[in-house]
Formats: structure tokens, C-alpha cells, sequence
């Protein structure tokens, strides 16, 4: 053969590759995402976020910034790659966006916008995830009486979603739905039988409306959800895995989203300050620790993974929340959850997406600990592009713990096993060429 001629059947080969659709499971692979969240799916300012109206809100441009965010810059997508993050879940509302509630036809200034925000994260390398976010028409309206004029408004919706990001490679995913729930009930086990068919349609409505695009759409990773995305509405067989029109597919194209602040008494609403038995001895911990990822990965392994879906942590993160004096303890059991949460996922060939909704601040009407503690996910300032808690950052990325707890146990150690030296400052112990008194406190000392 020319060899001229094989190196260029080398490079387009190499090309073919690069622009071939990975599995799901491939996809998925090593995938540490981050979520812009409380933006793009924001109620439009002065509107009603509960409303399950289809229309188009005048000024609605400015959603973005209704929940008190900065509009979102190419500079704020830098930062989140620059964090280590290789992947950007987008949650977006489209309820408050639409010319034409009947062929669901979407605002073009909104359309324009998304894309703009999802050219960037082209631009460095991300994978993305695009949705339909806190759309109530969709998400509450759970009965006969409404479900197929969902079914269609999903479908029209989705096709005209889809078909604006046709040519768009496959680091683009889509996922049909987000938290659909009967209004205020977050309970797994208080869902009905109708509303467990419900979502179940809506994952089959969504993946027919896109795979009959074709093109790049055909074998576009699609993502669907359990009821809640609660993984517990999911496992037992209640979520059922939609029949992917591809001809001959094993879902290789398909993943299914779950949630998991978890426990939310530590990760949403704390309650309780530490996580894991390594901080058990500091009291005020979970009583879920390890073993309880240890069995919700494997769980989700076994039911999903294993019958060739990817699986994907849509959303999952831990609200900011300290003690007085304690600080830096508690963010080194912030760490050490994510280090093991994320750690674990990738075990299981999962994604996951941290949480960050850009509060820092509280504005609730809670009791006035709660309002210090609560809804504060921020991991990366929008307005500084700075990580605000390098903490998460750091478990996320794979780097254990080094402070606090490390040195007590490093001390705890010395103490078990003590080597005496006598100095000038009298008996010390030396460990890992440190030096403590005989209290355990490291001092500076000649030996």
C-alpha cells in the first residue's frame, strides 16, 4: 500500500473515530459534571414558578437572573473546566419560552441564549446535558384527565429541541424530563400506580420523538428518569426501560438519571455535621454511611448498569454548613463524603453532577439556624470565577483528606506506638518525622 495513501486513511479513520457516538456506558466513563443550576430554568421575574401555563413571558429573556444569579459567562464556563469538571449539566425551562403551546414552537431570543451557553462548553471539550426543567405542565399534572395532551406537547416539544441541535456532536445529550412529582410529595413511597405509567410513558414519548429525527439523533445518548429521580422510585422494577427504536439496540444509547442528596439530613438539610464512620467519634453524624453508597451503587449496578444502561448522578451535593470551632473539620468530612460519593460512582462506570445553584447567602423564611445552613451549594463564584470551597472541589477531583482528621490519627498512632528521644524540651514522640509532646501536640523540636 502508499504509503501516503495509508497515512491518510490513517488520519480519516482517526477522525471517524474521534466523531463516533460512544455507549452510553462510554459516555459516561470518568465523567465529573457540575450543574448550572437556579439559571436558564428559573421562573421569568414576577411570575408564578408553580404555574402550569404554556406561554411566552414577555421579557422572558431575563429568566436567567430571577433567582438572583449573574447572567452566565464564556468566563464561568472556563473556570468550571478549569476546576477539573469535564462536564456541564444545563437544566432549562421552556414553559415560560413558547410562541405556539400547541406545536410547543420556542421562543427564538431563548433558543438563541441556550445555544450560545452550550457553544461554550463545546468550546472546552465538555459533555453536556440538556433538559426540561421545573416545567409544571409536565412535571405535576400526573393524571389520565392531562396525560396525553402531555404526550404530545413532550413529543412536539423535544422535535423542535432536537431538531435545533441536529448536527451537533455527540458530547450532547438529551434528558427528557427532571423531578416529576404530584406537588409536594417527595415521598417514594406514596407514589401511585398511574403516576409510576405516567412517568414510564414519558421516558418512551421522549426517546421516540428524538430517535425519529435521525441523523446525529438516531444514536444521541438519551437520558431517562425515574419518578422523583429517586433511585428508591426506581429499583423493584418501577421504572421501566423504554424501547429504544434503533434497530437491534441493547440501550447502548441510553442512560437512566437519578438524585442523591443523601442523607438529606446531612447533604440538604443539615441536621447533622459529619458523614461516615471515620467522624463518628464527633458525634451529631448520619446514621446512612459508607455501606449505604456501598448498597445504592451496587443496587443500581445490578438493575440498570448491568442490563446495558448507563447510569448517570444527575444531581447530588452538600448544602454549605459549619459549626463554630469545628470548621475545618467539618469541611475535611465534606471532602472525605465526596471523595468516597464520587469515588464510588466511578467505580461503577456512573457520572455524577455536583450540585450548584450559586447561593451562598440564605433567603429563606426558616428559623434563623436553618437560614444560615440551608440551600447553599455554591461550589464556583459566578461573579469571580473563583471555587468558593475548595474542599468539594477536592473530593471530587480524588484527593483524600490531609488535614484535621489526618493528624489526629497520625497523633492517635504516635501515642500507641511512641519512639522516645530526649531533647532539650525533654520526652517527645517522633512519627513520620514529626514531633509531638507527650500531650500528642506537634511541636518544633531539634532531635
Amino acid at each position: 500500500m502508499n504509503k501516503k495513501f495509508f497515512t491518510l486513511l490513517l488520519a480519516i479513520s482517526s477522525v471517524f473515530a474521534a466523531n463516533a457516538q460512544q455507549t452510553a456506558k462510554e459516555w459516561n466513563k470518568d465523567v465529573v459534571g457540575w450543574n448550572l443550576g437556579n439559571t436558564l430554568e428559573c421562573s421569568a421575574q414576577g411570575t408564578d414558578g408553580g404555574s402550569t401555563e404554556i406561554l411566552n413571558v414577555k421579557d422572558g429573556i431575563n429568566a436567567e437572573t430571577a433567582w438572583g444569579n449573574v447572567k452566565t459567562t464564556k468566563e464561568l464556563i472556563k473556570a468550571v473546566s478549569d476546576a477539573g469538571f469535564n462536564a456541564i449539566r444545563i437544566p432549562i425551562r421552556w414553559q415560560q419560552h413558547i410562541t405556539d403551546a400547541e406545536k410547543m414552537t420556542i421562543d427564538k431570543d431563548w433558543m438563541a441564549r441556550v445555544k450560545e451557553v452550550v457553544d461554550w462548553c463545546m468550546e472546552y471539550k465538555l459533555k453536556v446535558i440538556i433538559n426540561t426543567h421545573h416545567d409544571q405542565w409536565l412535571e405535576s399534572r400526573l393524571t389520565s384527565a392531562t396525560e396525553d395532551e402531555n404526550y404530545e406537547k413532550l413529543a412536539a416539544l423535544w422535535t423542535n429541541i432536537a431538531t435545533t441541535f441536529a448536527d451537533y456532536d455527540y458530547n450532547l445529550a438529551f434528558a427528557g424530563t427532571n423531578e416529576v412529582h404530584r406537588a409536594n410529595n417527595w415521598n417514594p413511597n406514596d407514589i401511585t400506580a398511574e403516576e409510576f405509567r405516567i412517568q414510564n410513558q414519558y421516558n418512551q414519548v421522549f426517546v421516540e420523538a428524538v430517535r425519529a429525527l435521525g441523523g446525529k439523533n438516531e444514536k444521541r445518548h438519551l437520558i431517562v428518569q425515574t419518578h422523583i429521580c429517586s433511585p428508591w422510585a426506581g429499583f423493584g422494577g418501577k421504572f421501566k426501560t423504554p424501547k429504544d427504536p434503533i434497530e437491534g439496540n441493547k440501550n447502548d444509547y441510553m442512560s437512566v438519571e437519578f438524585h442523591a442528596y443523601s442523607p438529606w439530613n446531612y447533604a440538604g438539610e443539615p441536621e447533622k455535621y459529619y458523614w461516615g464512620d471515620k467522624y463518628s467519634k464527633y458525634g451529631i453524624n448520619t446514621d446512612e454511611k459508607e455501606a449505604s453508597f456501598d448498597y445504592l451503587f451496587d443496587t443500581a449496578k445490578k438493575e440498570w448498569a448491568d442490563q446495558g444502561l448507563g447510569v448517570i448522578v444527575g444531581e447530588w451535593g452538600i448544602t454549605e454548613h459549619v459549626k463554630k470551632g469545628e470548621e475545618d473539620r467539618i469541611h475535611e468530612n465534606m471532602q472525605y463524603y465526596c471523595n468516597y460519593f464520587v469515588g464510588k460512582a466511578k467505580e461503577h462506570g456512573f457520572s455524577t453532577f455536583v450540585w450548584d445553584n450559586g447561593n451562598l447567602n440564605q433567603n429563606t423564611q426558616a428559623t434563623e439556624e436553618k437560614k444560615k445552613n440551608m440551600d447553599r451549594f455554591q461550589v464556583i463564584d459566578r461573579r469571580t470565577y473563583k471555587v468558593t470551597r475548595p474542599w468539594i472541589v477536592d473530593g471530587i477531583n480524588g484527593k483524600e483528606p490531609t488535614g484535621v482528621q489526618a493528624v489526629e490519627a497520625e497523633k492517635s498512632e504516635a501515642v500507641k506506638a511512641p519512639k522516645k528521644f530526649f531533647t532539650k524540651n525533654g520526652i517527645v514522640i517522633k512519627s513520620n518525622n514529626k514531633t509531638y509532646n507527650v500531650l500528642g501536640q506537634e511541636i518544633d523540636a531539634e532531635m
